[in-house]
């Protein structure tokens, strides 16, 4: 008889896994045990099954073992009791084993909502840190129906007045102060605003393991407080109304010393949602804009469920800033947080994507470290400039610097209109580690075989030449170098096209001053070429070849 129940128990658990169980491999057991799985198998793929008392198992055991007595041939009691007494322990492992939820609980969600056709409410959006302190970041009125389709006003928590819907055809986002409407696709559609029931209701069904832990009061309703553990992730908790069996307010697990309550400071149910709130209309004055949308939302939690990741987030705050909005930008690939200073003047923002691909950076970057792998220093960053290898775009901005790098399998930029010392700075605090830069004053241990002989006159007329808006290709290291490393090999002149390519040159060092760069192909008799500023070291000064390494 054990061994038996062992058996079944061992069954059941691979079936849990959605393991192929072992015994299938060499199948070899009594009829009854054959007939004891193949029904394991069956209610496996079922739904989850409400029971309706706490001794429904033991009943089925008990009403089944009766019925195999009855009809059975007393000849054959000692195997019938084998096979009544498995079914009794099938039955006791199928509840606690297959459905350990609180399935009456789960179900009565579950079928509460499909009676629902439309609802309207306010929810209060709470951060709570680590020691406690409560801080309120938003306040929304929401409207949503069985469509999918949604209307959400902020009320609390932004500097813009924000609308967000989606009507099924369309998805627009309203901003009164830019005077603007952002356009995007509305399916798929990766946001979902916070604590909408019906995504909260289907992550429960979802779970592994949901039980009642007390009873309490939320918006002077009663309610039943649930314990809910996801499959692979932290528990969190909800309280569900008591009378509608909806719930009414969730409590995050706590990240990055961070917490999320969302509650319903009110809420009632309704035939259909409004129409002319989800019929789109342009307000008068307003520009339309449905290229490169940027979105914004109310806190981290929706900004992580959009992206799909966690987002770092910063152990300190460079003094005197402060947070000022975060979005979602690049088809939902990457997040954005803007942090702003207290007089306005100043503003930092930082960009983080899945990396796709190794660290490619711009040829006119200084090169740092962070962590130990290379950063992309600018200082400015150009006025149009594609920040992020996944696509995340930031433009329209001149004399700002920035910082790029990769970690952990993420993509990382921090830009800003401030000091390159202060960026840093800000980038120090965000993350653990130091952002080395090699001082513009360091020599490097690298020295040229060969040395090219300079004439300064000629270099000083070069500059101008540039500042003149001419030439301007002698600001880029690799096409200086490029230019540099054709005519040593074609130096009576270049006819068509360069016989070393653009994409063949890889800046190895460069301290904004001074670079060294590598050079690859078939056609090349150089392998390295040594450049400095000669006449002016910032970003307008012309890059000039000292050097070079024969093969």
């Amino acid at each position: 008889m054990k061994r038996d129940k062992d058996k079944l128990s061992d069954y059941i658990d691979s079936l849990n896994e959605e393991k192929k169980p072992k015994i299938h491999e060499g199948f070899n057991e009594s009829l009854e045990m054959e007939k004891l799985m193949d029904t394991v198998r069956k209610v496996r793929s079922l739904k989850e099954p409400v029971f309706p008392e706490g001794d429904f198992s033991k009943k089925i055991g008990e009403n089944v073992t009766e019925q195999l007595w009855k009809k059975r041939p007393v000849k054959k009691k000692k195997r019938i009791w084998v096979a009544a007494a498995a079914v009794v322990v099938l039955a006791l492992l199928l509840s606690f084993a297959l459905y350990p939820k609180n399935t009456d609980i789960v179900h009565a969600m579950e079928q509460a909502f499909k009676e629902i056709k439309a609802y309207h409410g306010i929810i209060e959006i709470i951060e709570k840190n680590a020691e406690g302190k409560e801080t309120v970041q938003a306040v929304r009125e929401v409207w949503a129906d069985k469509k999918g389709r949604y209307y959400v006003k902020e009320m609390e928590g932004t500097e813009t007045i924000l609308v967000t819907a989606n009507n099924g055809e369309k998805k627009w986002q309203l901003r009164f102060d830019e005077e603007q409407v952002f356009i995007f696709p509305s399916f798929p559609d990766p946001y979902q605003f916070t604590f909408e029931l019906g995504n909260e209701i289907d992550r429960v069904k979802d779970a592994a393991e949901v039980k009642a832990i007390g009873e309490d009061s939320v918006s002077k309703r009663p309610a039943v407080v649930l314990e809910v553990t996801p499959k692979g992730g932290e528990s969190y908790r909800i309280w569900v109304d008591k009378k509608t069996k909806l719930p009414l307010k969730r409590e995050s697990a706590m990240q990055n010393s961070i917490q999320y309550i969302s509650v319903y400071k009110s809420i009632d149910y309704h035939d259909a949602l409004p129409e002319e709130l989800v019929s789109y209309s342009i307000p008068d004055g307003f520009k339309e804009i449905d290229k490169n949308p940027e979105q914004l939302v109310n806190n981290m939690e929706e900004a992580e469920e959009m992206v799909g990741f966690t987002i770092k987030m910063p152990k300190e705050i460079l003094k005197g800033y402060k947070r000022e909005s975060i979005s979602v930008l690049g088809g939902g690939k990457t997040a954005k947080l803007s942090y702003t200073s207290q007089d306005k003047k100043n503003k930092i923002i930082v960009l983080q994507g899945t990396g796709e691909g190794e660290l490619n950076p711009a040829s006119n970057a200084i090169l740092g470290e962070i962590n130990g792998g290379v950063a992309e220093i600018q200082s400015p960053v150009r006025e149009e400039y594609g920040i992020l290898s996944g696509g995340g775009i930031y433009s329209g901005i001149t004399d700002i610097t920035s910082v790029r790098w990769q970690e952990d399998g993420f993509e990382f930029a921090v830009i800003g209109n401030l000091s390159l010392e202060d960026l840093i700075l800000f980038v120090e605090n965000l993350w653990d580690g130091m952002v080395v830069v090699l001082p513009k004053d360091t020599e490097f241990l690298d020295k040229a075989q060969i040395q090219v002989p300079v004439d300064l006159n000629l270099e000083e007329n070069e500059q101008k030449s540039v500042d003149g808006g001419h030439s301007p290709w002698k600001l880029d290291p690799v096409y200086v170098a490029q230019v540099f490393v054709s005519l040593e090999i074609f130096p009576e002149g270049i006819v068509g096209e360069y016989p070393v390519k653009y994409e063949d040159i890889k800046v190895v060092k460069n301290n904004g001053i001074e670079a060294i760069l590598e050079i690859s192909g078939s056609e090349t008799t150089i392998r390295r070429v040594y450049l400095k500023k000669l006449i002016r070291q910032d970003s307008t000064g012309i890059w000039t070849v000292v050097g070079y390494d024969p093969l």
